[in-house]
């Protein structure tokens, strides 16, 4: 078959380019050998979201005697569990996925696609199961899966839901919580799901071999987080890897690098992403089939020594601008909008922003202080506690954190900004808007901000710029 468009991977970012083409009048052809949707509604985003909703219930019940009387609960992640299963993902059927998507007029192919060099035309050749496809352009929407690192033992030990070894697509299919957990990993999913996890009664260690959790954030993010957990009862190793692992003990032995152990039930191994390139035959069309990621313009086009290959184009995690599904989604859109000649809503990654939904949320958009230094910017910053902001003042209980800005002092615009807080994901937005459309500082400065409210702290944290 010929067709315009094949899309090669349907995560939020193909499922939303090949919907779009081909309700606009387009062939198209979509090829996933897993679930329509990808990782983010089965296995990410959405099912850990339900964990940690669940946890920040139980975590709120208990400051009831802090703040407003009495209170007693008993934790039952099979409700969490359930509720995964039966409202998410349909027990993991993507049918309705499917059909949404064939319902566009999308022709749905659920196995591997593979790029297999071009016809004598120029058009791309797209292996499908046992057949071969021709079109004028390629999207490659891969995405990324569970990293394994090469940790002695660790390929030796069964993975699986009942199994010793888990990902973060094995613990959200698990129906009980384990009575212990050692966590390999100290980034956003490790983090989140360290945390909930823990207020559902499960004794977990976190190992992070970085010097702090949430290595990529601020570093006062990831010593807030640290020391929410160790509060909660959570054991965290920082800047110390892990040299092997084994059965033993409650059902895993842990051992660091500097000869300590740890032990637990389960093995939570949530130390990165791997790209799904591999195994696509970038080397038909000449690209490097051992890249990590593809680079690809404004318009989404891959590029080779920074010129477009032609026909190709890429879309989400494997572009390297993180794991993202509203990146994904947002380059998605971008280019439907350049295949069908439509105004492009591109607008850069100097405003990325992204969140890690522990309690405090940690909420981030552009630079950290350290990035802005290191670009040679004068930088001026500013910070709030949210225990001195007024709102959080009288939060209480669960008000850790602070609003960071950072400044280009010769501009007088925000860089980035971070907000660890309560619905720091939700601050956020101000702070996105800022950085993003380079709102000066001094216009800012001007603004209303409601009182008393949590964003207020924006205003105080650029007050507080030196």
């Amino acid at each position: 078959m010929d067709y315009d468009v094949i899309v090669l991977g349907l995560g939020p970012g193909g499922e939303e380019v090949a919907g779009s083409l081909a309700a606009a009048g387009q062939s198209v052809l979509g090829v996933d050998e897993r679930l329509v949707g990808g990782e983010c509604p089965y296995f990410g985003c959405i099912p850990s979201k339900m964990v940690l909703r669940g946890a920040e219930v139980l975590a709120e019940s208990r400051r009831v005697p802090l703040l407003s009387g009495q209170s007693s609960d008993e934790p039952d992640f099979g409700q969490v569990a359930k509720r995964i299963s039966d409202e998410a993902t349909d027990d993991w059927n993507d049918q309705v996925a499917v059909d949404r998507m064939v319902g566009k007029g999308v022709t749905f192919a659920r196995t591997s696609g593979r790029l297999a060099g071009r016809a004598d035309d120029g058009r791309l050749r797209v292996e499908v199961g046992g057949d071969t496809h021709t079109a004028a352009r390629v999207v490659v929407a891969t995405g990324t899966a569970p990293a394994l690192p090469p940790i002695d033992g660790l390929a030796d030990l069964p993975r699986g839901v009942e199994n010793l070894v888990w990902t973060n697509r094995e613990i959200l299919r698990a129906k009980v919580a384990p009575a212990s957990v050692v966590v390999i990993g100290g980034g956003a999913i490790g983090c989140e799901l360290a945390q909930g996890m823990s207020r559902f009664g499960v004794a977990v260690t976190v190992i992070e071999s970085a010097p702090h959790l949430l290595m990529p954030e601020e570093p006062e993010a990831g010593a807030v987080i640290a020391e929410v957990f160790e509060r909660d009862g959570i054991t965290v190793r920082q800047g110390v890897g892990v040299q092997r692992v084994a059965a033993g003990g409650e059902g895993v032995i842990v051992t660091l690098a500097d000869g300590s152990t740890a032990t637990g039930e389960k093995l939570l191994v949530a130390a990165g992403r791997k790209p799904n390139l591999d195994a696509i035959g970038l080397d038909t069309v000449g690209l490097d089939p051992s890249a990590k990621h593809l680079d690809v313009d404004e318009h989404m086009r891959v590029l080779r020594d920074d010129a477009p290959v032609k026909g190709v184009y890429a879309v989400g995690d494997i572009t390297g601008r993180g794991a993202f599904t509203h990146v994904a989604v947002w380059q998605a859109r971008v280019l439907e909008a350049h295949l069908q000649g439509k105004a492009e809503p591109y607008g850069g990654y100097h405003g990325l922003a992204w969140a890690t939904f522990t309690e405090p949320e940690v909420g981030r958009v552009g630079l950290t202080e350290a990035q802005a230094r290191d670009k040679g910017l004068s930088v001026r910053v500013g910070v709030q506690q949210i225990s001195s902001n007024s709102r959080g003042w009288i939060h209480g209980p669960g008000n850790d954190g602070f609003l960071k800005v950072v400044e280009d002092a010769d501009r007088g615009v925000l860089v980035g900004a971070t907000a660890a807080s309560p619905y720091g994901g939700e601050l956020l937005g101000m702070l996105t808007l800022a950085v993003h459309a380079e709102v000066p500082v001094a216009t800012m400065l001007t603004m209303h901000y409601a009182f008393p409210t949590l964003h207020r702290g924006v205003l105080e944290a650029l007050q507080a710029l030196a």
